[in-house]
């Protein structure tokens, strides 16, 4: 009765919080190329190691652990199928300003969260439709949507792409005023992007309260899981402290607000995608802190011995 009443409910979801939801995304999306310059692009190409670590730990790693993390707990269809959402998404712009606060590379940060974003347009409706059609109860969800690979590709490239592009563009071309505004833009977006989650998050709070067992564990679970993917396989590999850090966050720090979009554009606010993907983009932010003060501190502890 329970998987019944949850796969079948919907969100509460003004059609109109879809469209600041596209606004906000995009904003965020153009105000993390603003921060690129020209050393980053240098960078990549004369220390790729780091980056190309940081791109498998996200698109490769994390979606196959999910997997395996979703087949061991064994949830409802609609939140194995959030999960699996949530993994397939690019890094969240929240974690370079964790970054920052850890004491990373920021730099590094800036230019995975571009590189991810970019990739994204194939790789996250390519991981999403893969692993969700491994298993007997996501595969049967995905199948009743009917959903369109071609439909998430826009969706992704109209509200990551464009931006980043014309972020890049824009700060090429006005490197001075790009400066200016970097800063105010970043926390501006991730100011709206929290509310708009936020107030999602309020106008279902019943809905949430009714299922939280279910959801919090989960994501909780699966977000400790993004975040040790990212630490343990970076120091395996041997890249440098700082960029161990900052691979760690930007594994763990996913962008539920994408998440959130795809739900309410391709899958009409399915009821479990939609509150794991919510929860998410809360939990994230909590975890994110967390992870970044532990870093500094560890680093901390490490000048003064």
């Amino acid at each position: 009765m329970e998987q019944n009443v949850l796969e079948g409910i919907k969100l509460n979801w003004n059609p109109n919080t879809t469209i600041a939801l596209n606004f906000a995304i995009a904003f965020i999306m153009f105000g993390v190329a603003l921060g690129l310059k020209r050393q980053n692009f240098i960078d990549l190409f004369k220390f790729p190691k780091a980056t190309i670590v940081g791109v498998i730990s996200q698109f490769i790693l994390l979606p196959c652990f999910t997997f395996i993390l979703v087949w061991i707990f064994d949830p409802l269809p609609g939140l194995a199928l959030g999960m699996i959402l949530v993994a397939a998404c690019p890094g969240g712009n929240v974690s370079n300003f964790f970054t920052s606060l850890a004491g990373g590379n920021v730099a590094l940060s800036i230019s995975l969260t571009v590189i991810a974003s970019f990739m994204a347009v194939i790789f996250t409706p390519l991981n999403f439709q893969f692993w969700g059609g491994l298993m007997e109860n996501t595969s049967g969800l995905l199948r009743q949507v009917n959903i369109d690979f071609f439909q998430m590709v826009r969706l992704v490239a109209i509200t990551i792409v464009i931006p980043l592009i014309l972020g890049i563009g824009f700060g090429f071309k006005f490197p001075i005023l790009a400066s200016k505004i970097r800063t105010p833009v970043k926390y501006l977006s991730i100011a709206i992007l929290l509310a708009i989650i936020v107030l999602a998050f309020w106008s279902n709070y019943e809905l949430f309260l009714e299922y939280y067992h279910l959801i919090v564990i989960l994501v909780l679970v699966h977000n400790a899981l993004a975040l040790a993917i990212g630490f343990y396989f970076s120091k395996a590999i041997g890249v440098s402290r700082q960029d161990v850090k900052t691979i760690t966050i930007e594994t763990g720090i996913q962008n539920s607000g994408l998440g959130l979009l795809i739900v309410f554009s391709v899958f009409n606010g399915q009821g479990g995608m939609a509150l794991i993907t919510a929860w998410w983009g809360i939990w994230h932010l909590v975890s994110g802190f967390a992870v970044s003060q532990f870093f500094l501190r560890k680093s901390k502890q490490a000048v003064t011995t």
